[in-house]
């Protein structure tokens, strides 16, 4: 066997190059915000790993659950019932928006886009698909189709699923029609009804898919009137409303799910990510009339409804739904984005700050207004060697995301955000 210096260096002869990770850390150990590397230097994860672990690494009460769920029985492959699996649904089911009463359990997010898809179509015998530029909603090929918020992602994976139909996100800072939020006539509306006027009929149309907080594309929450207009605009034309929450939900927003902040209630929607503290765990959810017309056989999965992962989330709802968890998170978000805007008038590099809870993005500019992903690169640099994990997105890789586990105190966002302006400083 060869012998090489470092893990990664292993890792580049067995793991394809297709997988790209943010930076070239390994780790060894996590726990709480930190995770430890293997010089033994600690590191406040402020990426969450990808905005699963909304409790942290390893949360003692997660890994009871999950220690105690395998002792029992760790598969069921779609063959017989176990009570964590039943358990687990009813607990998610109790906190999803009114309405959204049944479920499907997969493992990921790219598979509960691919079943709210499929659930749209055959529910609704219709084929087209409408989504929104700048989203992201997963790798796998249905998942792809819908997914524009890097041309990198579909290329070379063409064709595509057929009867998808692209509409301009309402990305307010860079409005695609050139708007200030004064002159705001919701044209990305207009856009979708010209859609069905000219290039689908409406009664061909099964589903419009959209992240109502813009996750990769940008950490872009969706203007309350755009999606309220969606909503009326879907019931109109009898198109069912999907939200993609695999990022969004769970809590990082200071509320169970972003659709909260709004009070608009979809037809279907996509849970993963912070759902089980980092188990494989998603689901679909929809209103029971629609699910029940899904009929056996119609959908399926082997490894989807594990029974470790569904103790996982069984413990991982049940801390976040304790008093004052989510008030507390949206109170210091709240705090932290004020923080940050009084940087962006400091700091003309920031061109923009945005978000809810602890799901907030923060873009660079240039001196033009034009994305500044160097400057994003730079910043993250520095802070990963003051020990802050930060990670980026948006189609320039020039917004960072903040979004650090739920637990985290406000001490340690303090100390996070003095770390994020000394590299701000070093810019100068």
């Amino acid at each position: 066997m060869k012998s090489y210096a470092t893990l990664i260096e292993r890792a580049a002869e067995v793991i394809t190059p297709a997988l790209h990770l943010y930076y070239p850390l390994e780790v060894v150990r996590g726990s709480g915000i930190c995770v430890e590397a293997i010089d033994g230097k600690k590191y406040m994860d402020f990426s969450s790993g990808l905005a699963v672990l909304n409790l942290g690494h390893s949360h003692p009460r997660v890994l009871e659950a999950v220690a105690a769920q395998v002792m029992k029985l760790s598969h069921t492959g779609g063959v017989y019932y176990h009570e964590i699996v039943v358990k687990a649904a009813e607990s998610l089911v109790a906190v999803t928006p009114a309405g959204l009463d049944m479920l499907f359990f997969s493992n990921s997010g790219a598979e509960a886009v691919e079943g709210a898809l499929k659930l749209a179509r055959y529910v609704s015998g219709r084929q087209g698909i409408i989504s929104f530029t700048g989203g992201f909603h997963g790798r796998t090929f249905g998942a792809l189709s819908v997914t524009t918020s890097l041309s990198r992602y579909r290329k070379k994976y063409h064709p595509l699923l057929p009867s998808v139909y692209h509409s301009p996100y309402p990305y307010c800072y860079r409005c695609p029609f050139e708007k200030t939020p004064e002159r705001c006539d919701v044209d990305c509306l207009c856009y979708i009804e010209s859609t069905l006027e000219k290039l689908i009929a409406p009664d061909e149309v099964a589903a419009a898919i959209i992240e109502p907080i813009l996750g990769e594309g940008g950490y872009v929450p969706a203007p309350a009137k755009f999606l309220t207009g969606l909503r009326k605009l879907c019931d109109r034309h009898g198109i069912l409303l999907i939200f993609d929450e695999v990022q969004s939900g769970v809590g990082r927003t200071g509320r169970w799910f972003a659709a909260d902040h709004y009070g608009v209630v979809p037809d279907i929607m996509t849970i993963a990510k912070g759902v089980a503290s980092g188990f494989p765990l998603s689901a679909v959810v929809s209103r029971p009339e629609l699910m029940r017309r899904w009929g056996p056989g119609a959908h399926g999965t082997t490894f989807g409804g594990n029974p470790v992962s569904c103790a996982a989330a069984l413990a991982t709802i049940d801390i976040i739904g304790q008093d004052s968890f989510l008030t507390r998170v949206a109170s210091n978000g709240d705090r932290i984005i004020e923080e940050l805007k009084t940087l962006a008038g400091r700091y003309p590099v920031i061109g923009d700050v945005r978000g809810f809870g602890f799901m907030i993005g923060v873009e660079f500019i240039d001196e033009l207004g034009k994305p500044n992903g160097a400057a994003c690169n730079k910043i993250m640099q520095h802070c990963l060697s003051e020990g802050l994990i930060l990670i980026n997105c948006g189609p320039e890789r020039n917004t960072i995301r903040f979004i650090p586990p739920l637990i985290t105190t406000d001490e340690e966002m303090t100390r996070a955000v003095a770390t994020f302006e000394q590299a701000l400083r070093s810019l100068r």
